[in-house]
């Protein structure tokens, strides 16, 4: 299991290397419509572009936009970066980001670029990304640690009523593992839960897990190191798999904040993340969610000029400006 994780390593270090960092440029704005395919053209071009990216021949860079503020530093020896948007100075929302990759994967320039999409679709005056412990040196409950940290320094810079929290695929996981954790602790919780594509069981039998294997052009079978990762986790060391602590589909999620749960349709985690939305209805959430027909894994963040992705992108926006109140202080 070691050479994976080495492998994986090796590849996104080359990723960053190929990415490198572009010059500061106007920050992304929400397009009125994305590309538009049949579904079978929308399947050849999502293989294409996966392919390429696979091959490490996608050059996404990453640099704050201009005017924007940039840096990093730490919180109780946890490693964040902070990106803030000038143009929401008086802006009362802040956003808190759980990056994905199996608990194995760091933070990376493509969650940075994604950063900026939530700091201006949500009016969020700053972004908060963590760059939590990592797997297998680091197993549970390090990166919950690790974000518990982060979201009580949070606290005292903005109240639990201005934070918006965003998990992908085990950034989802960790979100939810989170809030379930404050929740027990008697900590306040976010104003909102926005979790995409989230990895809700570390059960290895949802049917989804077969019956998408080649359909998932991002976390299937065509990504041999992470659809074994998945498979195989190693982030809960000895804790069994179905154990609330890791699969928050059987934790009790009552008095949980309301939830945004974003999936696509072909996507390896499809079924859990209908389970997801079965149980926080039972358990009486504020609870939405939408299957994108066709979609991968991470649809949004690596194949963001489809217009399944803008309208993702939009939604997004329409569940925080309904839950949240508007985000200008007078």
């Amino acid at each position: 299991m070691k050479s994976i994780y080495k492998i994986f390593a090796a590849f996104v270090l080359s990723l960053s290397l190929l990415t490198g960092t572009s010059f500061a440029a106007p920050a992304w704005q929400l397009p009125a419509q994305g590309k538009v395919f049949s579904d079978e053209a929308k399947q050849i071009y999502i293989a294409d572009r996966m392919g390429k990216f696979f091959r490490g021949e996608i050059k996404a860079g990453f640099a704050a936009p201009s005017g924007w503020t940039y840096e990093k530093f730490s919180v109780g020896g946890v490693p964040v970066e902070r990106l803030a948007n000038p143009k929401q100075k008086k802006s009362s929302r802040v956003f808190l980001q759980l990056h994905g990759g199996g608990y194995i994967g760091s933070l990376s320039d493509w969650y940075r670029d994604l950063a900026v999409k939530q700091a201006v679709l949500t009016d969020a005056r700053e972004v908060y990304m963590v760059d939590y412990r990592l797997a297998p040196e680091h197993l549970y409950p390090a990166a919950l640690e690790d974000a518990v940290k982060v979201y009580e320094e949070l606290l005292r810079r903005a109240g639990a009523e201005n934070i918006i929290v965003f998990g992908d695929s085990a950034g989802g996981n960790l979100a939810l593992e989170l809030s379930v954790y404050l929740k027990e602790n008697h900590l306040p919780q976010p104003a909102l839960l926005i979790l995409a594509s989230p990895w809700t069981t570390f059960e290895i039998d949802p049917p989804s897990r077969t019956t998408n294997a080649d359909r998932d052009l991002v976390l299937g079978k065509i990504n041999p190191v992470m659809y074994e990762a998945v498979a195989n986790p190693v982030y809960g060391g000895k804790i069994s798999a179905n154990d609330p602590r890791l699969s928050p589909i059987y934790a009790d999620l009552k008095d949980l904040p309301p939830m945004l749960i974003q999936i696509g349709g072909y996507e390896l985690f499809a079924d859990e993340g209908i389970e997801l939305l079965k149980k926080a209805t039972a358990d009486e959430l504020n609870v939405t969610l939408s299957v994108y027909r066709g979609m991968p894994h991470d649809f949004a963040m690596l194949l963001p000029e489809l217009d399944e992705s803008v309208k993702s992108f939009a939604e997004i926006k329409n569940f925080v400006n309904v839950n949240m109140p508007a985000p200008n202080k007078k």
